[in-house]
């Protein structure tokens, strides 16, 4: 299976941290190394989300990627990224193929990345929601997209998103195990599988007062007072904990989660 990375803040934040030691599964304290990818949203902070879009993808394992090292030394700073490392399923290793895949709706970018597999998930796509690779993944998120732009004749809310990306959600996880991270710049979406033998997905919420943090893969440490004002708030998911000494909450089997200014969003209501 793959792994997962995203983070949701209510400030541009870097990512360098928690991805230093994420990068260190992609081949080296785990065996997932075909291939990696980041994508970081960026903007002016515009009510609507940040629309601007950084992406890079390596077919190479992310532990021995000198893109990879450029991301873990270059504090881009966002307020929602995501970030998967590849471990081959369906597809063979190559560029169009490594996650996170990213597609246009409604005038802004969408991106996503899924840890699973799916088996018989052949859906009908139509118009300009096509797979570019041979992934199951892919052609998961394409249908979604394809999904939303027939429910919805705008952007909708994120109550109105959530509700909608749920119901998808389950359909595609019938064929197998769904976990997958998607943002479209407003709120990140989390969605941890409902196999029993499967694994799911864990988050942390940062907040004041913030504390150290010490790695799981690699041997660094963070004083996150010292780097954050009282008033930040940073939500991280991730496919197994990231640190040792961070609350790390375990998602429910099936469960869809929205994370929005960096702390966990109830779905029923709408965001201001």
């Amino acid at each position: 299976m793959c792994q997962l990375l995203g983070m949701n803040c209510n400030a541009p934040t870097d990512v360098t941290f928690s991805f230093r030691g994420f990068a260190q599964r992609g081949g080296h304290t785990d065996h997932h190394a075909d291939g990696w990818g980041i994508a970081f949203f960026e903007g002016e902070g515009s009510p609507d989300g940040d629309k601007g879009l950084r992406h890079f993808v390596d077919h190479q394992p992310a532990c021995e990627s000198p893109v990879a090292a450029l991301i873990a030394h270059y504090p881009i700073k966002s307020r929602n990224v995501i970030s998967h490392i590849r471990k081959a399923t369906q597809g063979r290793v190559a560029l169009e193929n490594c996650h996170p895949f990213v597609r246009e709706l409604w005038g802004r970018y969408w991106v996503f990345a899924h840890n699973g597999d799916l088996k018989d998930f052949a859906p009908r796509l139509h118009g300009s929601f096509r797979p570019v690779g041979d992934t199951d993944s892919e052609r998961a998120f394409c249908w979604i997209m394809q999904e939303l732009a027939k429910s919805h004749a705008g952007v909708p809310s994120v109550q109105e998103l959530s509700i909608t990306l749920r119901e998808l959600a389950a359909e595609i996880a019938s064929h197998g195990t769904f976990n997958f991270l998607l943002s479209n710049g407003q709120a990140l979406w989390a969605h941890a599988s409902s196999k029993p033998d499967s694994q799911i997905l864990y988050y942390v919420e940062r907040k004041h007062p913030f504390a150290h943090a010490t790695l799981s893969d690699e041997d660094v440490s963070v004083n996150f007072a010292e780097q954050t004002s009282p008033s930040d708030q940073v939500a991280v998911v991730v496919t197994a904990p990231l640190t040792t000494n961070e609350n790390w909450t375990a998602f429910a089997p099936g469960e869809l989660k929205v994370f929005v200014d960096g702390a966990l969003a109830d779905p029923g209501k709408r965001s201001a």
